[in-house]
């Protein structure tokens, strides 16, 4: 079976990885790459503070995060490097403190269902700076030693070198080939549409509607003086504002939600330095540490901001997935496993596909 993957970033890559455990699968990704969310994300793990009512919405993102401790065990058991993945735990703060106790209230009731929360509890600012010296903040924050945090480049890369797929770096499209699909000029069996924001550039020619826009999202990191921060929590204010360490110094603050640019690509030193001055209330250290990058990437909402995968309507063996939004790093994983296992014929699919029905985003054209 000739399997073509377009779109080479979280969803497209886990998909890759657990189709190629399958030998009777000839795997070809087609990964133009500009502009993926997945490369300018740093990524958090911990969805079990959300006060959002959708449940499909709640019930992937808690599977998701449960999902990595088993993609990095199946990729460990391969003798591959997991450094992508972290889970040195999370700092929640709050405005009012006052709040906390409540959030961890609603943690700890949702603990049966994912004993991947781990520790919680209350901390005072001293207590966490015997962690993070330079942490300033107003009152107490919530501590969860399950959460985490993930390197979205790395974590793709190290993906689909694992499923020793064909890599083709180049913008494709789709075309039709009596029950066969056309993608870069070479017939296919089945094709995932794993294209995020740009899904509607793939299936608007072929006479569908789509129901997904683009939001911009900004990324700095920074190189600070201490060398121990891969021992650090990610440090969540609250508002828009995360401040994630990863080794070596290196921190990332982020990330913005611009919803009204499009598919602009530019750096916005401004927004980035608003960001930046905002995390130093936070992680003093920031005022002196040197800018080592900056990074854009576009993510994909739908109107009622709910993720969908699925069959594309009349397209048989066509399968596509969008409208991650900002949680992609949380959902992504076990959307592409979802997908290969469609694929697969397999039924281990603890995400029931009806929940993010396709159907409600993708429709043939009047």
């Amino acid at each position: 079976m000739k399997v073509a993957i377009i779109g080479g970033g979280i969803v497209g890559a886990t998909c890759a990885y657990y189709l190629s455990k399958n030998k009777d699968i000839e795997l070809t990704v087609f990964d133009y790459g500009v502009g993926q969310a997945t490369k300018a994300s740093a990524g958090i793990i911990s969805p079990w503070f959300s006060k959002r009512r959708n449940k499909p919405w709640y019930k992937m993102a808690r599977l998701g995060a449960d999902f990595y401790l088993k993609l990095v065990q199946d990729l460990e058991a391969e003798g591959i490097n997991t450094n992508f993945y972290s889970q040195c735990g999370v700092y929640l703060l709050k405005k009012d403190e006052a709040k906390l106790p409540e959030l961890k209230e609603l943690a700890e009731s949702r603990m049966e269902l994912s004993p991947m929360i781990g520790e919680l509890k209350l901390l005072s600012k001293e207590e966490v700076q015997k962690v993070i010296p330079s942490f300033d903040n107003n009152g107490d924050v919530l501590y969860a030693s399950g959460g985490g945090r993930v390197e979205g480049e790395r974590f793709v890369k190290t993906l689909l070198e694992a499923s020793k797929a064909q890599v083709f770096n180049k913008k494709v499209s789709l075309g039709l080939a009596g029950d066969k699909y056309l993608v870069d000029n070479k017939e296919f069996d089945v094709v995932v549409l794993a294209t995020g924001a740009w899904l509607k550039d793939v299936l608007e020619p072929l006479g569908f509607e789509v129901d997904v826009r683009p939001q911009k999202g900004q990324l700095r990191d920074y190189k600070i003086k201490d060398n121990s921060t891969a021992a650090y929590p990610v440090i969540m204010p609250e508002g828009e504002l995360d401040i994630i360490p990863f080794e070596n110094g290196v921190v990332s603050v982020g990330a913005t939600h611009e919803n009204d640019m499009g598919f602009d690509l530019e750096v916005d030193k401004e927004q980035l330095d608003t960001f930046g001055n905002e995390a130093q209330q936070f992680l003093k250290e920031l005022a002196d540490a040197q800018i080592i990058n900056e990074r854009v990437g576009i993510r994909a909402y739908t109107s009622d901001y709910s993720p969908f995968y699925g069959e594309v309507p009349t397209l048989k063996n066509v399968f596509a997935a969008s409208g991650l939004g900002s949680s992609g790093l949380t959902t992504g994983p076990i959307i592409g496993y979802s997908i290969a296992n469609m694929i697969l014929g397999c039924g281990e699919n603890e995400l029931d596909s009806q929940d993010y029905d396709i159907n409600a985003y993708i429709t043939i054209k009047e």
